[in-house]
């Protein structure tokens, strides 16, 4: 089914992963495909991507976790009955599954197979930091809201300041008194008449207050 899906189309691909792993046979069947997959292959983790699923991940050409997500690698298990030669049989089979995942981890992270191993005794889980920082992933999920340009929104606060402080001094200052026109006899001119409110100084001293 998803050999089918992968291949219905051409061009660059997205996979969103959210799941708690499976099967080791079917991850790296589904590893394998994604890497000889033609075109680009972005990996997004929203939730979870841990055992098997941590697997598909490293296929990734870019892996993306979001900052809530989640990442969680650790030893393969399984299931056996028998003597202790069937016991021997299963950990020595459990052994070589463990190289092969490392083997994925390693091409991607760069990290030692020692470290890589240990990690993996420890059933290492990894916020979206802690796995970019070790490499299994390339960068957090960005909030394309939060990033875009608004310039509707965009305000300065010292021009919206300015433009209040011109416009009140524009109205406060007292206008020049008219010169009159010439006559025969000269009639001295009216004196300008006195406002009653506020001086410029004054609103000039208010706003300044308001800045703070």
């Amino acid at each position: 089914m998803f050999r089918d899906e992968l291949n219905a189309g051409t061009g660059d691909i997205t996979i969103w992963i959210n799941s708690p792993g499976g099967d080791c046979v079917a991850a790296s069947q589904i590893y394998s495909m994604l890497m000889d997959y033609k075109g680009k292959v972005t990996v997004k983790i929203d939730g979870l991507a841990a055992s098997a699923a941590s697997v598909i991940a490293m296929a990734g050409t870019k892996v993306l976790m979001a900052p809530t997500a989640l990442m969680m690698i650790h030893n393969p298990a399984t299931m056996a009955f028998g003597d202790h030669e069937d016991m021997q049989k299963a950990i020595d089979m459990l052994n070589e599954v463990k190289e092969s995942i490392i083997n994925a981890y390693e091409i991607r992270t760069g990290l030692s197979r020692t470290k890589l191993s240990h990690l993996m005794d420890e059933e290492t889980w990894m916020n979206a930091n802690k796995a970019i920082e070790l490499g299994f992933a390339d960068d957090t999920l960005k909030d394309e809201k939060l990033t875009a340009e608004i310039p509707a929104y965009a305000f300065s606060g010292k021009a919206v300041q300015q433009t209040l402080v011109n416009k009140i001094t524009a109205k406060a200052k007292p206008k020049s008194p008219a010169q009159p026109e010439p006559t025969a006899k000269h009639t001295p001119p009216a004196k300008p008449e006195i406002s009653t409110g506020r001086s410029v100084n004054e609103l000039m001293e208010r706003l300044n207050l308001l800045k703070y």
